[in-house]
């Protein structure tokens, strides 16, 4: 899905921001912002990029700027955003990639419990970037990288909590907003029994919902007996799960007896996947269903595959 391709009309777009339809209609007349395309009947549309800015200047908004001096904002920080991704990807460093290099100034950012200059990161990656690259490239291996640090003694556990907690926060509207939605039951996500790692299932949540299939994100450590009275009452379309140790696998492993018929019929997908999985490779024996893969990206391949094949009329 293209980031800059005009898909949402100004009632969703309202929606998302929190903007009025009105007041948009009035930055766009005032002040040339935002560009909304039009269809062929004049009616307005936004790309994702257009959200975007609205966002970061409606947050300058509510932090007191003038609207015109939000906008003026925006665009200086585009232009510098553009320039530096121009420079950095002609110039050959050791420190490699753009979007490298922003990710170590977020870890370093995060390190420092600097939220402004993390928010001033993220705006620069987007002005660049696809949301689809600043998750995996940016959000997950920033989480993948202080997660070691913790391990190896290197970073606090108070650092730790806080880097993820505001990671977590960025990820959560990829999770709820973004291209319109499939006609279809959504994707339940769910952390296995005692399993607190979600930082992987949202990302893979965030990646669907990019993909256009509906999601319904649960969050940690969530009872069997609890999903199953979750799902029994909505209608969804599958199950995915993630465990990260023995501990929690076990636990899932016993999701047949929660959920018999679905056990019996295959129908609807039950998924699963997470780093016990990859380092014990038997333990995909053991729990029923289908196993995602090694990396989020095998998995969104796999599930979205399976998906397809479950709403075979979809198009």
């Amino acid at each position: 899905m293209a980031q800059n391709e005009p898909i949402y009309n100004i009632g969703a777009v309202s929606r998302m921001t929190d903007i009025p339809a009105a007041t948009l209609r009035v930055w766009e007349r005032r002040y040339g912002f935002p560009e909304a395309s039009r269809t062929e009947g004049g009616h307005r549309l936004y790309s994702d990029t257009d959200v975007q800015q609205l966002r970061w200047v409606k947050a300058r908004i509510d932090e007191g700027m003038q609207t015109r001096q939000a906008v003026r904002a925006l665009r200086v920080s585009q232009e510098e955003a553009a320039a530096q991704a121009v420079s950095a990807l002609i110039e050959e460093t050791e420190v490699g990639s753009y979007l490298e290099r922003l990710k170590n100034r977020l870890i370093d950012a995060l390190m420092r419990l600097e939220t402004a200059e993390a928010n001033k990161i993220f705006d620069e990656a987007l002005a660049v970037y696809s949301p689809e690259d600043v998750i995996l490239q940016m959000i997950r291996t920033t989480l993948w990288e202080i997660g070691e640090g913790w391990a190896r003694g290197e970073v606090s556990i108070g650092v730790e909590h806080f880097a993820s907690h505001y990671l977590r926060q960025r990820l959560l509207p990829w999770l709820t907003t973004g291209p319109p939605p499939y006609a279809v039951p959504p994707t339940v996500l769910a952390c296995a029994p005692g399993e607190y790692h979600e930082g992987g299932l949202m990302i893979l949540g965030a990646l669907l919902r990019r993909r256009r299939w509906p999601v319904a994100y649960l969050g940690q450590s969530i009872p069997l007996e609890d999903l199953a009275k979750f799902v029994h009452s909505t209608a969804y379309q599958a199950i995915v799960t993630v465990a990260m140790d023995e501990k929690t696998a076990e636990a899932l492993s016993e999701w047949p007896r929660w959920l018999p018929e679905l056990s019996a019929t295959g129908s609807p997908i039950f998924a699963f996947g997470g780093r016990v999985f990859n380092q014990r490779p038997e333990w995909r024996e053991k729990v029923r269903g289908l196993f995602l893969g090694a990396t989020l990206t095998e998995g969104v391949e796999t599930l979205e595959q399976a998906l397809r094949k479950s709403a075979p009329l979809l198009t």
